[in-house]
């Protein structure tokens, strides 16, 4: 396993996104993005581009809030993303330069590029669809799901998948009947899995908090990592 960090530059501030590949096999292959929940870049997605190294992918998890930037409460974390949510136009362009960072190694094959997230990463790879982005597809894992309001009447191209907690109270039904309608009217090719009886971080081992909603699902884990990779092979080819 070859593993690196990938610094890039966005409005004067450095991001550091973490990259994994598989050293044994050689050339450019597709790619995946990677998007942290609101605590930051930790160990928890660049865990997930390890395992998507070992599946024969480049596993590249990037950086929202600058180079070493890393949540360690609720409080702190929800500080660190509500700048996002207020300017959803900061969010895309912060995620097209990690894009652009991704699409600028070697070891990628271009024009095979997909998008995934978890929590608020989920909302931030829905807006790179939402306006376009040079991604075949992307996938929230118990991603926030509210429309940005700067894309209505924008085409969706990329394939689009949600994973998602039927308990989830960060996402509720009125949400997710939002964003169905809103990926039909846009054209997107979109499929939405509901796990019943789970709620948010389904994925997360350390999700504990069923007041706030947060609680480890083992078995949508593992369905939802079995959706997902089945996914990328069917768009990334």
């Amino acid at each position: 396993m070859i593993e690196k960090t990938v610094e890039y530059v966005h409005n004067g501030a450095t991001f550091e996104a973490y990259m994994a590949v598989d050293g044994a096999t050689p050339g450019p292959r597709p790619a995946i993005l990677i998007a942290h929940t609101w605590e930051g870049r930790g160990e928890f997605v660049c865990d997930k581009a390890r395992n998507l190294a070992g599946n024969g992918y480049v596993g590249f998890a990037i950086d929202l809030y600058g180079q070493g930037v890393v949540g360690s409460s609720p409080e702190q974390n929800a500080g660190l993303m509500q700048p996002f949510l207020d300017d959803r136009k900061l969010l895309q362009s912060r995620m097209n330069c990690a894009l652009q960072a991704l699409l600028g190694q070697p070891e990628v094959e271009r024009g095979k590029v997909a998008a995934i997230g978890y929590c608020f990463g989920g909302m931030c790879v829905l807006d790179l669809a939402r306006v376009g982005a040079d991604v075949r597809s992307v996938v929230s894992l118990h991603g926030l799901l509210g429309s940005p309001g700067n894309t209505l009447g924008n085409k969706i191209a990329a394939k689009v998948l949600i994973l998602h907690g039927s308990d989830d109270p960060m996402a509720p039904i009125e949400d997710v009947a939002a964003v169905q309608q809103e990926l039909t009217t846009a054209g997107a090719d979109w499929q939405l899995h509901a796990y019943g009886n789970t709620m948010h971080s389904f994925t997360n081992p350390n999700a504990n908090n069923a007041e706030m909603g947060t609680v480890y699902n083992e078995v949508a884990d593992h369905r939802s990592w079995k959706s997902l990779i089945s996914f990328l092979e069917e768009t990334l080819g």
